[in-house]
């Protein structure tokens, strides 16, 4: 009898652990859904505010601006107000602009709500790694990968469904709304599980990464560029390079982006089952490959292959290093986090451009040379973190 009491105990005890994991699996899912929704109205913010390409990049900066504006903050208000409310706020935010960057005319309007919606969105995104911190430190597994996973998996449902809802017949802001309601539905259902507090306060507000903390940001800063520079160039480089015809082009990205998302949602068994260093150094090694042998091998059909290896390869680095933040001691967490997925996002922004810059100077197969060499830097960087 006391057998059993203990069981139940132990049970009842595992549903609000399990409460918070669905509510942070539910969280990415949304991150990545929002944003990849957005995506799928770019054309349509152009048509509506008239704007030519060279314009519309600068608004589409707007957003990263907004992201990289919110992300030094969140440590700090979740620290004060806890996971919850911030993701809550954060949410909210993003899912009201949705909608309107679809029928906003005014290139200026649509700046300010791509801002709006970028510190939404980067809110959420450094909010949901702070409770994914705390979630996988009280699991009795590795889970992070699998949490990184659920916004690969946002990420395609968001695209697919308001492309699909558009090309259904609603408009782009029926669609867009639609995708708002899901996010917020999202969020309904992940509250209860969401945390009400993060980490105690230690030392300052703001800090610049260092020690540890600024090698697992050097780490994604080179993985994120590596992934930038796959979803704005890999279209590019087979076209003009491997002859793949125009039509064929995105199938890069979709192998890319496939084999990363089956490499998150099984990563946490490989990591359990590997250890956490060789994950890294092997998923460095991989990536790098699959950099390289576009390169090197003149065939279309190979580069998809080589595609693939980047997904699979970077798919559990990041998941790793967020990890390796509760392990450091170099920076208190709440200023941690913000710090490497502060250099994260730069990576992503920065990495098409300097990919362009290298291009234009030499060209797009040296530039994929170079960022194979930053995947064999971050070989050697991962041998200085505590995982």
């Amino acid at each position: 009898m006391p057998d059993h009491v203990d069981t139940l105990r132990q049970s009842a005890a595992e549903t609000p652990a399990r409460r918070e994991q669905n509510a942070t699996r539910a969280m990415f899912f949304v991150a990545g859904f929002a944003t990849a929704g957005w995506s799928a109205l770019v054309p349509f913010a152009k048509m509506n505010t008239g704007v030519n390409d060279g314009t519309l990049g600068m608004l589409l900066l707007c957003l990263g601006v907004g992201a990289l504006v919110a992300m030094p903050l969140t440590g700090h208000l979740t620290t004060r107000f806890g996971c919850r409310a911030v993701m809550t706020v954060a949410t909210l935010a993003f899912c009201l602009m949705l909608p309107l960057l679809s029928v906003i005319p005014s290139p200026v309007l649509l700046a300010l709500a791509l801002l709006v919606f970028g510190m939404g969105v980067g809110t959420t995104d450094c909010a949901m790694n702070v409770q994914a911190i705390l979630v996988e430190k009280a699991a009795p597994k590795p889970m992070m990968s699998g949490f990184h996973g659920f916004y690969s998996l946002g990420g395609i449902a968001g695209a697919g469904a308001v492309s699909g809802l558009m090309a259904s017949g609603l408009s782009p802001f029926a669609a867009s709304l639609a995708a708002a309601v899901v996010s917020l539905l999202l969020l309904g259902y992940s509250f209860r599980g969401l945390l009400t507090y993060a980490n105690p306060p230690e030392g300052p507000a703001f800090a610049l990464p260092h020690g540890a903390v600024l090698t697992i940001g050097a780490i994604c800063f080179a993985v994120f560029l590596a992934e930038g520079t796959v979803l704005d160039w890999s279209a590019v480089f087979l076209t003009e390079h491997r002859d793949m015809p125009d039509t064929l082009g995105g199938l890069g990205f979709a192998c890319f982006a496939t084999a990363m998302t089956v490499g998150r949602l099984t990563g946490d068994r490989i990591v359990a089952r590997f250890g956490r260093e060789k994950v890294v150094i092997l998923g460095a090694l991989t990536a790098a490959v699959g950099l390289a042998l576009p390169v090197i091998v003149p065939s279309w059909h190979v580069a998809l292959v080589g595609y693939m290896l980047i997904g699979i390869g970077c798919a559990n680095i990041v998941p790793v290093m967020f990890t390796a933040i509760g392990r450091q001691k170099s920076m208190p967490q709440a200023a941690a986090v913000p710090a490497v997925t502060t250099l994260g996002y730069i990576g992503v922004l920065a990495g098409p451009a300097t990919i362009g810059f290298v291009a234009h100077l030499s060209s797009l197969p040296v530039a994929f040379i170079m960022v194979t060499v930053l995947m064999l830097l971050v070989v050697a960087l991962s041998r200085r973190v505590r995982m």
